[in-house]
C-alpha cells in the first residue's frame, strides 16, 4: 500500500518538518529514510523522508517531490530514530540534524544495482523446473531467470526494460530475493606515482681510496678556479643525494610514492625525473585507495598474549556480549597499557558472533593508526573497514558511506561523524580517549560524538566501550556511581614502567640564563642527549603559528582581527597575519595601526617558531612539524608520521594532535613548551585539560624497549594540575577537581546549557537579549540558576556581538524543558532562529 503524502525534514534552521505530495509516478519508491529532492520557497533542496503520511495538513499548498535520490534508504530506521532523539536533547533542527547524517552530495555518478541472493538463485534453480514460489507471476520468474544469466547482477535502468516496475522489485526485495544496491563512481579514480631503484647496488659507487687522493689533488689544482670548484662540489652533492635516494629505496623503505621520497630525501622533483632519464629509477602509477594507507604495505599487527589484567577486562567485555543487552564500560588504562589490544578482541569477538563494530578516535591522525591495526586485523578475513573523516574528498567520502550502506564493511573506524554511519545490527561502540574535545560538534548540530555513541549502543542493544587514561569527569564519576562497569588497566604492557617526569621552573631557568628562549637549558640538554644515542624527541606546544599576537611597545595596542575580538596570529612562512576563528588575513604592519609607532613586537611562540629555533640550535637534525598547518590532507599526515615512526626523523614538533593514540617506539624524551597555556583560560575545566594533557603527552614516551624521560616547561609548577600530571596520578586529581565542582555547582553535579544570543547589529543582540533576560528571569532559583546575559568572552566573533546566559540545574529534564519554552518565545517574539544558539552540555564557555 502507498501513501500519497510524505514528511520531509529540509536542511534548513526551522525546528519543524514540512509536507510534500508523492506523484503517482513516484510511488512505491519512497520510504523512511530515502533522499529527495523537493522545492522549497525559490530554491531546490534535499531532505530526507522521516515518514509517510495518509494526508496532509489542512488549509495548505502541498507542493510535489521533485525526485527520490535513493531506491535504497539512505538512512536506517535506528539512525532516524537517533535524529529524532539528537534533535530533542540538543534541541536542534531535525533536517540539520540528517544533514550531518547523511554522505556528501557529489558530482558523481550514482549507479543502483540488483543483485540477486542466495535465496533468488534458489528459486531461480527452481523455476527451470516449471514451478513458481514465493507467489511470484511469471513476469517476475522470468526476471529471475535473466537475472541469473547476468551472473546475478543488473544496473537498475536495464531491469526496467525486461518487464518489471518498481511494485516488482519491492516485492522481490521484501521476499528476500533480490537486494538493490547504490554505488558510487568517481570521475576516475586517483592515482599517485612510485618510484623504485634499478640501477642495481652497484650503480653509484662510493670512492676508493686512490681515487679520494686524486679527488684532493685535482681539487687543490682547482682551487684558483672558482668555476672548477664550484662544479666539483655540486658533483659530489648530487653524488650523496643519489647514494640517499638508493639507500632509501633499495635498503630501507623499497618503492615509494612520489611526494613521501621527496621529503624523506630531500631532493627535487627535477632531481628525481633526472635519475628516471639516467635510468637509475624506474616509476608506475598505481591507484590510490581512500581507506588505504601507504605505511599498511605488507604491515600485520604483532601477536601479543594478554596479560593479567588485559585477560580481565576481555572476560568483563565477553560477559556482557553474552548477556546480548546494552551495557557501558570504561576502561581506564594508563598509557601504554594496551587498551588498543583490547579494543581488537572485541571488535574480533564482535564480529565473531555476527555483528558489526563502530571505532571512534579524535583526531584523523588515530583514524589512520587504528585504521591501519584494523585491516591488519581483519581486512583479509572481511574485507570490511571502512574509514570516514573529513580528510577525505567528499567522492572519497561518499564511496566510503555507501560501501557502509551496502553491508560491504562490517568494521567503520572514524572521527565524531563516524557515529552516524550506516551500520545495521551493531553490537560494539568503541569510543578511545573519549575525554577529548574534539568529540563535540562546535556547529549545530552541536552533539557530543561519546554521548550518542551510548545513545545509539542503547538502540540497537549494544555495548559502548569507552576508553582512555585520563577519562573526563563525568564519565569516571558515572563510573564511580555504578552506572558505567569500570574496567582498569594499571600498569604499561610487558611491564614496563611510566617515563619519568620533571617539572622546569621557566621562573628559575630564566635567572640562571636571562634568556626568554622557548627551549630550556633543560630541555636543550635533552634533545642534545636523544641525538647522541640515536634515539627520538617529540616537542610539544599547543599554539599554532609563529608568534601568538603583534603587540605595539609604544601604546600597547595588539592587532585585533575585523571580525573577532581575539588577536591575529603570526604565520611567519606565509607573511601575513591570520585569525583561527574566522580564516580572515591581513598584512603584517610596518606601524602600529592606532599610534603608527614603529615599534612592532611579535609575541608568543607558536609551533612555527619553535621549529625554526630547533633548526638553529640543532643543525645536523631531521626535524618536522607536524599541526593544521602542515599537515591539512590524509596523504601528509600519513607522510609525516610515517617517516617518524620509521625513524626517518629526529626530532617531531607539533600541537595536541600528537599528544594521544601514538606508538612511537624509539622515542625517549618528550618535552613539553609551554604546558600552563591553558591554565589562564576563562573555563572552569581549564585544569582537567591541562591535566590531560600533560598526561596523555607523558604517555608517548618510553613505550618501547628504551626508558623514556618528559620534561613539562611552566612558569606555575605548584599548581595541582601539573603536580598530578608530574606523578601521573588519575586519581589524585580526580578527587581535588571533583571537591571544587561540587562546592561551585558544576558538571558532574549539574547539567548546564550555555546560550549565546548574536547579531551583526550590536543594538539589535542587545534588545534580544534583555526580552530573553525577561522569559528566563521569573525561573531564576525555581530548579534552575540563571546567570547573564552578560557580554560573551568572545564579545565579537565573525562580525557578530555575542551575549551569553549560562544555565544550571540538578535535572537535565526541567532544563530541557526550559530551554524548549525558550526558543517558542523567542519565536512569538519574532526573534530570529539564527540568532540564539544553544548549547547543551557545553565543553566550551567562550
Amino acid at each position: 500500500m502507498t501513501s500519497p503524502f510524505c514528511n520531509v525534514a529540509l536542511p534548513v534552521p526551522l525546528r519543524t518538518t514540512f509536507t510534500y505530495a508523492v506523484p503517482e509516478s513516484l510511488q512505491g519508491t519512497v520510504h523512511s529514510g530515502s533522499r529527495v529532492l523537493v522545492p522549497f520557497r525559490k530554491k531546490t533542496l534535499v531532505g530526507v523522508v522521516v515518514e509517510l503520511a495518509e494526508s496532509a495538513p489542512p488549509g495548505t499548498k502541498i507542493r510535489e517531490i521533485t525526485r527520490v535520490l535513493d531506491f535504497v534508504p539512505a538512512l536506517t530506521p535506528k539512525l532516524i530514530e537517533l535524529a529524532h532523539w539528537i534533535a530533542g536533547y540538543y534541541l536542534a533542527p531535525v533536517g540539520e540534524v540528517f544533514r550531518a547524517m547523511l554522505p556528501p552530495l557529489t558530482e558523481v555518478k550514482s549507479q543502483r544495482q540488483i543483485v540477486l541472493t542466495e535465496a533468488g538463485r534458489e528459486a531461480a534453480e527452481s523455476l527451470s523446473g516449471g514451478e513458481l514460489s514465493h507467489g511470484l507471476t511469471s513476469g517476475e520468474a522470468a526476471f529471475l531467470a535473466k537475472l541469473k544469466e547476468k551472473k546475478g547482477v543488473l544496473p537498475l535502468g536495464p531491469a526496467a526494460k525486461l518487464g518489471v516496475d518498481a511494485t516488482a522489485l519491492q516485492r522481490l526485495q521484501r521476499h528476500g530475493l533480490i537486494e538493490i544496491r547504490e554505488t558510487v563512481e568517481g570521475r576516475k579514480r586517483r592515482t599517485q606515482r612510485v618510484i623504485a631503484w634499478k640501477g642495481g647496488a652497484a650503480a653509484i659507487e662510493k670512492p676508493n681510496e686512490k681515487e679520494s687522493e686524486k679527488e684532493e689533488r685535482e681539487e687543490k689544482e682547482n682551487a684558483e678556479t672558482p668555476f672548477g670548484s664550484a662544479q666539483d662540489k655540486t658533483s659530489t652533492l648530487r653524488k650523496r643525494r643519489e647514494e640517499r635516494v638508493r639507500e632509501l629505496l633499495a635498503t630501507e623503505r623499497g618503492p615509494l610514492p612520489l611526494p613521501q621520497l621527496l621529503k624523506l630525501a630531500q631532493v627535487t622533483r627535477a632531481f628525481i625525473e633526472r635519475m628516471l632519464r639516467d635510468g637509475l629509477l624506474e616509476s608506475w602509477e598505481e591507484p590510490i585507495d581512500p581507506a588505504e594507507d601507504p605505511f599498511d604495505a605488507g604491515y600485520s599487527p604483532p601477536a601479543h598474549e594478554l596479560n593479567a589484567e588485559q585477560e580481565s577486562a576481555m572476560k568483563a567485555i565477553r560477559a556482557r556480549f553474552e548477556l546480548g543487552e546494552f551495557g557501558v564500560q570504561l576502561l581506564h588504562g594508563v598509557t601504554g597499557s594496551g587498551k588498543t589490544e583490547v579494543y581488537l578482541r572485541a571488535v574480533q569477538d564482535t564480529l565473531a558472533r555476527g555483528k558489526t563494530a563502530i571505532v571512534l578516535v579524535p583526531e584523523i591522525a588515530l583514524t589512520l593508526w587504528i585504521g591501519r591495526q584494523c585491516r591488519g586485523w581483519f581486512g583479509a578475513k572481511f574485507e570490511g573497514v571502512a574509514v570516514l573523516h573529513s580528510a577525505l574528498s567528499d567522492v572519497e567520502r561518499a564511496r566510503e558511506w555507501w560501501r557502509v550502506r551496502n553491508g560491504e564493511a562490517r568494521v567503520v573506524v572514524g572521527t565524531r561523524s563516524a557515529v552516524f554511519a550506516p551500520l545495521e545490527n551493531v553490537g560494539l561502540m568503541i569510543v578511545d580517549e573519549e575525554q577529548e574535545n574534539s568529540f563535540k560538534q562546535e556547529e549545530t548540530p552541536r552533539y557530543h560524538g561519546r554521548d550518542v555513541a551510548i545513545v545509539r549502543a542503547k538502540m540497537e542493544g549494544a555495548l559502548a566501550l569507552l576508553g582512555s587514561a585520563t577519562p573526563s569527569m563525568e564519565t569516571y564519576h558515572h563510573a564511580r556511581e555504578g552506572k558505567y562497569e569500570l574496567l582498569t588497566l594499571a600498569s604499561r604492557v610487558a611491564d614496563r614502567s611510566l617515563a619519568s617526569v620533571e617539572v622546569v621552573d621557566l621562573r628559575e631557568d630564566f635567572q640562571q640564563t636571562h634568556q626568554t628562549s622557548p627551549i630550556s637549558a633543560a630541555l636543550h640538554a635533552g634533545i642534545q642527549e636523544c641525538l647522541a644515542n640515536g634515539t627520538q624527541a617529540l616537542v610539544l606546544i599547543n599554539r599554532r603559528g609563529y608568534s601568538w599576537s603583534v603587540l605595539c611597545r609604544s601604546c600597547g595596542a595588539s592587532v585585533q582581527c575585523v571580525n573577532c575580538s581575539i588577536s591575529m596570529t603570526h604565520h611567519k612562512q606565509r607573511n601575513r597575519l591570520e585569525c583561527h576563528y574566522c580564516g580572515s588575513i591581513q598584512a603584517i604592519p610596518k606601524s602600529c595601526p592606532k599610534c603608527q609607532s614603529k615599534y612592532v613586537y611579535f609575541f608568543g611562540e607558536g609551533s612555527e617558531h619553535l621549529e625554526e629555533r630547533l633548526r638553529k640550535e640543532f643543525p645536523g637534525a631531521r626535524i618536522a612539524r607536524l599541526d593544521r598547518d602542515t599537515a591539512r590532507t590524509k596523504r601528509q599526515y600519513q607522510e609525516t608520521l610515517g617517516a617518524f615512526a620509521g625513524g626517518a626523523l629526529d626530532i617531531l614538533v607539533g600541537t595536541q594532535m600528537l599528544a594521544k593514540g601514538h606508538d612511537f617506539q624509539r622515542v625517549t624524551l618528550v618535552g613539553v613548551v609551554s604546558a600552563d597555556s591553558s591554565l589562564s583560560m576563562p573555563d572552569f575545566r581549564a585544569a582537567e585539560r591541562t591535566f590531560q594533557l600533560l598526561t596523555q603527552v607523558a604517555g608517548r614516551a618510553g613505550r618501547g624497549e628504551l626508558a623514556g624521560r618528559v620534561l613539562i616547561q611552566t612558569y606555575y609548577p605548584e599548581h595541582y594540575a601539573i603536580q598530578d600530571a608530574v606523578k601521573q596520578d588519575y586519581l589524585s586529581f580526580f578527587e581535588r577537581e571533583l571537591h571544587f565542582r561540587r562546592m561551585m555547582a558544576y558538571p558532574p553535579f549539574t547539567s548546564l546549557a550555555n546560550v549565546i544570543v548574536r547579531d551583526v547589529s550590536l543594538e539589535k543582540a542587545i534588545r534580544w537579549s534583555r526580552q530573553l533576560s525577561e522569559y528566563f528571569s521569573p525561573h531564576d532559583d525555581k530548579g534552575v540558576r540563571i546567570l547573564g546575559p552578560a557580554t560573551a568572552p568572545l564579545a565579537r566573533l565573525k562580525k557578530e556581538h555575542r551575549f551569553q546566559f549560562l544555565l544550571k540545574s540538578p535535572k537535565r529534564s526541567v532544563l530541557t524543558k526550559l530551554l524548549g519554552g525558550a526558543l517558542a518565545y523567542c519565536d512569538a517574539k519574532e526573534i530570529p532562529d539564527t540568532a540564539v544558539l544553544v548549547d547543551m552540555d557545553p565543553l566550551s564557555l567562550l
